[in-house]
């Protein structure tokens, strides 16, 4: 056996502090052996016994210091992340225009699913009382930014563009990114800038002093849409016109709106079939806050309608409404329950099958919603109905729903349905529907249910991020 091949337990350690290591026969040679002197008989073969002996122990110190050394390695692994790698970030707005935030906002990851974020970015909106929108941003962290968390707001004006509303959006998520990147990536590389006007030297216009004295009135006259084709014309028209006032005690509106749908169709030899559809209105409401939970309205409406042989039909309802939760949360979760009683005129185009060309009626309604959006999806459901006063079995139920869920990682699933029971169809006119009438809906058809339902589901995988941009065809 080649002795000098052995390796040895360290025996002294250099001025660097580097271990020095002695193979067994430089150490019978040298004398570094007390137990052995050179050129005593045993001094080779004790030599050798030794060397085995000590290269156990040679092994064990060797796997000790690399033990040591990947363990060092791991803790500048870690410092790498908390101090180089990218937040992962997961944006949750069904409207946003995530291209243009992924394009301004360039300094974290943008991964495709929540379960794979740090950082989940739950953004919803409501209508303000200026007709403009307030979108409420959460950020959510997850796994080490799980402490925080946080909400915040901001406006648009109604007659903001598309781009200054993505535009607002951005500069609020970079804002709201702060505290998470701030652990994540060297704090140097960037700053924060304000824009605005010292505090002291002014702030937010006052609502207050609104000199419409927050009305909105709103010209609308959209949908003008013509299809032609050798044989068959269809024109449609919607227009109207909004008066809005929102504030903290009251809701008003009054809308008028006017509809009209024209269907040509020409026959060789033949006269044309030829359909109009006129569907003109009124909608108003006024309705006073009264405290966290509680509401009272009355609601005035107007319909002219011939393909429902409602010649004139005008209703006034005063209603309540109790909200379970503060009105303030409805955002994010509403349950509230509706009750409506009032009185119906109508006149109709064609006598009905009850023998009525005009009637006064009396009717209430009862309506349970509930409505939950949060960032693991969204939630609404309820029921309704509503009977006659004069005959409690012309009555109405419905039941609604919809569900929109991740189930798993890149699994989401959509479901919603409605089912309605009729048994108020008061308008039938009497007599036979033609075909034609049928084909292109000009009448109302008998009917004791409706039933919808839909399903949908996506599940997606492969790579997690989703940070490039490419807008190409």
């Amino acid at each position: 056996m080649k002795t000098s091949k052995q390796r040895c337990r360290p025996l002294a350690t250099a001025d660097a502090g580097e271990p020095v290591f002695l193979n067994a026969a430089t150490r019978c040679r040298a004398g570094s052996d007390p137990h052995m002197a050179p050129g005593r008989p045993g001094c080779r073969a004790a030599c050798v016994k030794r060397t085995r002996a000590r290269a156990c122990s040679l092994a064990a110190w060797g796997l000790v210091a690399i033990a040591h050394i990947l363990a060092a390695a791991g803790v500048l692994a870690q410092q790498a992340v908390d101090n180089g790698v990218p937040v992962r970030v997961y944006v949750d707005c069904q409207w946003c225009d995530f291209d243009y935030i992924r394009s301004e906002i360039r300094f974290v990851d943008y991964v495709r699913d929540p379960e794979q974020a740090d950082l989940h970015v739950f953004i919803t909106s409501v209508r303000t009382g200026l007709q403009g929108r307030q979108y409420e941003i959460s950020f959510l962290g997850r796994g080490d930014y799980a402490s925080i968390e946080y909400t915040f707001e901001r406006q648009v004006d109604r007659n903001a563009t598309r781009d200054e509303t993505r535009t607002v959006i951005a500069d609020a998520i970079r804002l709201g990114l702060t505290p998470y990147v701030a652990q994540g990536i060297d704090g140097a590389q960037f700053a924060l800038t304000y824009g605005g006007q010292d505090v002291e030297a002014g702030g937010m216009e006052s609502l207050e002093r609104d000199p419409w004295n927050h009305w909105v009135f709103t010209l609308y006259g959209g949908d003008f849409e013509l299809e032609q084709e050798t044989n068959r014309t269809v024109f449609d028209s919607r227009w109207g016109f909004y008066a809005d006032h929102v504030s903290e005690d009251w809701k008003f509106r009054i809308r008028p709106y006017f509809n009209y749908d024209l269907v040509i169709i020409k026959r060789e030899n033949r006269d044309d079939v030829r359909s109009s559809i006129t569907r003109h209105g009124l909608d108003s409401y006024a309705i006073a806050s009264l405290g966290q939970h509680w509401s009272a309205a009355v609601f005035g409406d107007y319909i002219t309608r011939n393909d429902r042989n409602l010649r004139h039909w005008a209703r006034l309802m005063p209603g309540v409404e109790y909200s379970f939760l503060p009105y303030e949360l409805a955002t994010r979760r509403a349950v509230t329950l509706v009750y409506r009683a009032g009185y119906t005129f109508v006149d109709y185009f064609e006598e009905t099958i009850f023998g009525k060309s005009k009637e006064q009626l009396g009717r209430h309604e009862l309506r349970a919603s509930v409505a939950i959006r949060q960032p693991w999806g969204d939630v609404f459901g309820g029921m309704e109905g509503g009977q006659y006063l004069h005959d409690l079995s012309k009555r109405r139920a419905e039941f609604f729903g919809s569900v929109s869920v991740r189930l798993l990682k890149g699994l989401s699933v959509s479901l919603e349905g409605q089912f309605e029971m009729i048994r108020d169809q008061l308008s039938l006119p009497a007599g036979d529907a033609s075909l034609a009438e049928i084909l292109l809906q000009q009448r109302e058809l008998a009917t004791d249910y409706d039933l919808s339902v839909g399903v949908a589901f996506t599940y997606t995988m492969g790579s997690e991020f989703a940070n490039v941009v490419n807008t190409r065809f």
